[in-house]
């Protein structure tokens, strides 16, 4: 018997192979290896070159307020800004809250406004303001969790996980002691929180969402609640997760931690040049290629319990701030960082941002002029609409993070010296031979394949041309 199958084997083995080369009327008429994209949303146009800005409306002026917060809206319209991201608007819970005022992620109902803030007309006002001014008003969303004392926990208490007791829990692991985790497996929460979504834009029109640890809830209840909004009109969405699927059906944006990261192990010493290589590859192998990531400085998050912008960068936040806004990426700034804020905000308690500290402060005229330029330069728009960054050999790549990004009319070269000492560097190939407009001045420079440029300490070089 054992010879038998042996021999039967090698029979169906020669006759498999026969066939696999044979060309037989029965094979599939297209092979199955054609190039599928995954990605299924549509941007909205206005996301196209937009610049984010992100209003923490407890900090953002004296009085804390939606009405206060509107009274800045020409200056960040002179700044340049787009889409404004409005931390959590909702009533925070009271139940084992934290600090004086609480954490705006503790949401006691997703469908009120938190009067800390001021009334539902008054931020009715706030977004009718916006929109006359060209923005666009984008609401965080808590998903993942509630406050222990949202009236879903009495009311449907099945509507969350339980720790191994039986008893509400916080998100695990995490020290998120002031809120409770929802059970997506429930359909009455997916109807729950996506109707609220729905609300917030049909009824007050706003733009879309961001959505707090994304990564934490289904991915199919966000692709679905993308699909319902877009009913109702085009939304952009970002997502605090840093997931390629997320693209595909759900998300616009999502952040670029990794980004974040290098950007200040580079500033601190703790790396080179070299180390956004990795960044950069994974960015143009891996994810779609319609993918906003939020490369950013600093955010609520960071500023609370990583650092302050000048704390994290030192001397190399110029030029970490001029990449972030011209490599591939879609750049934020956080209420404060154009006034050079230089301290920790309290995140659970009213503390004002001092817009009078930094009198001799031009990081804001830096922001200004970084948008500006964006704009000017079709190939540094936000993702499919934006040019490829192509990397520019040269002979001190330790020190010099060199790159261009180009089309048939528009060319950018980027040159950033990473380093705490200046640096004469030499291309070593003709990618950006040409001539330039140099930013923010317009002095015109020549870059040739083999001629040694010099760049100051941390300091960097923005070329553009028209082509």
């Amino acid at each position: 018997m054992r010879k038998l199958f042996a021999a039967t084997a090698a029979i169906t083995l020669v006759a498999g192979t026969a066939y696999a080369m044979s060309g037989a009327a029965n094979e599939p008429e297209t092979t199955g290896w054609e190039a599928r994209d995954k990605v299924t949303i549509t941007h909205p146009e206005w996301s196209k070159d937009a610049v984010l800005y992100q209003i923490n409306t407890r900090h953002f002026t004296p009085e804390g307020t939606f009405a206060a917060a509107q009274e800045q809206l020409p200056r960040l319209k002179e700044l340049g800004v787009d889409i404004l991201w409005l931390m959590p608007i909702h009533p925070i819970g009271e139940e084992k809250r934290k600090g004086t005022l609480g954490s705006p992620y503790a949401v006691r109902d997703y469908y009120a406004v938190n009067p800390e803030f001021g009334t539902e007309e008054d931020f009715r006002a706030f977004v009718d303001a916006a929109h006359a001014q060209g923005f666009k008003v984008i609401l965080d969303l808590v998903a993942n969790h509630t406050a222990w004392d949202n009236d879903l926990a009495a009311q449907h208490p099945d509507w969350y996980e339980k720790d191994w007791k039986g008893d509400f829990r916080p998100t695990p692991w995490w020290d998120w002691s002031d809120i409770i985790d929802l059970d997506w497996s429930k359909p009455g929460v997916r109807e729950h929180v996506g109707g609220a979504m729905e609300y917030w834009v049909r009824e007050f029109g706003v733009d879309g969402y961001r959505a707090d640890v994304a990564g934490y809830v289904p991915l199919d209840f966000w692709e679905t609640a993308r699909a319902r909004l877009e009913a109702i009109r085009p939304v952009f969405m970002l997502g605090e997760v840093q997931e390629t699927a997320f693209h595909h059906a759900a998300f616009d944006a999502t952040y670029a931690w990794d980004w974040h990261n290098t950007s200040k192990n580079v500033a601190q010493g703790k790396g080179n040049a070299t180390s956004f290589y990795g960044y950069y590859a994974e960015n143009e192998s891996l994810w779609p290629r319609s993918a906003m990531r939020m490369t950013y400085i600093e955010n609520h998050d960071s500023n609370a319990w990583e650092g302050t912008m000048e704390e994290n960068y030192g001397p190399a936040l110029e030029a970490m701030t001029a990449l972030s806004f011209t490599g591939e990426g879609l750049p934020l700034i956080h209420n404060g960082m154009e006034a050079c804020n230089a301290k920790r905000l309290k995140f659970f308690e009213h503390d004002p941002i001092d817009w009078s500290q930094g009198d001799d402060c031009t990081y804001g005229d830096l922001l200004e002029a970084l948008i500006d330029f964006r704009k000017a330069n079709p190939v540094l728009a936000n993702g499919q609409w934006g040019a490829r960054m192509h990397k520019l050999e040269t002979d001190r790549p330790e020190q010099v993070f060199a790159w261009a990004r180009r089309d048939e009319g528009n060319k950018v070269v980027g040159l950033f010296n990473f380093s705490g000492e200046a640096v004469r560097v030499t291309p070593t190939s003709a990618l950006a031979d040409g001539s330039y407009s140099a930013f923010p001045d317009d002095r015109p420079v020549t870059v040739n394949e083999g001629e040694p440029i010099t760049l100051p300490a941390w300091g960097y070089l923005l070329l553009s041309a028209k082509e």
